[in-house]
């Protein structure tokens, strides 16, 4: 692979991309290789990223840095596991990775956040590393801090809650998911977004991407959009700024659902991509 070139293999991902060893789950994991430098994007619940990184030939013991896309289980479960082999592990992400949440609906109610404790992973040797605002962590490499909402087509998520304490008792709230981040990579190409759940909104992140970085075109996105979830406006206005944006490819996975990622393909055509575990694409 050219120096200047970037690429990406998913690591994690709820389906596979050929029978070769690789294991599902609903969770979220890519690996970066760009400049001679390795960054894992999120580890998924833990379950497969062990084995797919062995079966896909990448060595997570020489990786750069881990970049947490946002405090739930399915994107960060598996940091034990990549810690075991990259001692004194450095983690990018949001200081509210490590809120008490919840997802709510119809009377059921279930834990979704972070299953292990600030404390025990850094007795594993992880060494955190905090942003809020858009930042330059490695040269032409950007995480987006927080995305202010801007659209008035992409609602937070009701069914997702924080646990808080007030007047000493425990109460729920809205979860405003401001630790929703995405990696930028400056590329010969164009700048390629790399998503975790979008559930700061997909066209707020990408307005987001360009106030920052004005004179770069956005080239590809790849990840979860959390469209799985979104109503017809929501759906077509994000097909809408997909277009005017004029992104090349979209390589849609995770938190997507099949339905609305069929419709992306029947809309995009040759644009559009699955974006499944063992998919490897270079910029």
């Amino acid at each position: 692979m050219d120096k200047a070139s970037l690429g990406i293999t998913v690591l994690c991902e709820n389906s596979v991309a050929g029978p070769f060893g690789l294991i599902g789950e609903h969770g979220w994991s890519a690996l970066l290789e760009v400049r001679g430098r390795t960054i894992l994007f999120d580890t998924g619940q833990g379950l497969g990223i062990i084995n797919n990184s062995m079966r896909l030939n990448k060595d997570l013991s020489k990786i750069d840095m881990l970049v947490l896309s946002h405090g739930h289980y399915d994107h960060a479960s598996g940091i034990p596991q990549v810690a075991s082999l990259k001692q004194h592990l450095p983690i990018v992400c949001h200081p509210d990775i490590f809120l008490s949440r919840y997802w709510s609906k119809d009377g059921a109610r279930r834990f979704i956040g972070m299953i292990h404790a600030r404390e025990y992973l850094e007795s594993l040797g992880c060494k955190f590393h905090f942003h809020t605002t858009f930042s330059e962590i490695l040269p032409g490499i950007f995480v987006t801090g927080e995305v202010p909402r801007v659209t008035d087509f992409e609602p937070p998520d009701p069914h997702m809650e924080i646990e808080i304490e007030e007047n000493g008792k425990k109460i729920a709230k809205q979860d405003p998911l401001k630790d929703d981040l995405s990696l930028i990579v400056d590329t010969p190409s164009g700048l390629v977004v790399v998503l975790g759940c979008a559930h700061a909104g997909l066209v707020n992140i990408l307005h987001h991407v360009r106030s920052h970085l004005p004179n770069k075109r956005i080239h590809t996105v790849i990840g979860g959009t959390h469209l799985g979830f979104a109503t017809d406006e929501q759906f077509e206005r994000t097909l809408e700024a997909i277009d005017e944006f004029g992104i090349e490819r979209v390589g849609a996975s995770h938190c997507t659902g099949l339905t609305n990622s069929a419709r992306l393909f029947c809309h995009l055509e040759e644009r559009f991509f699955h974006a499944c575990v063992g998919v490897s694409i270079e910029i």
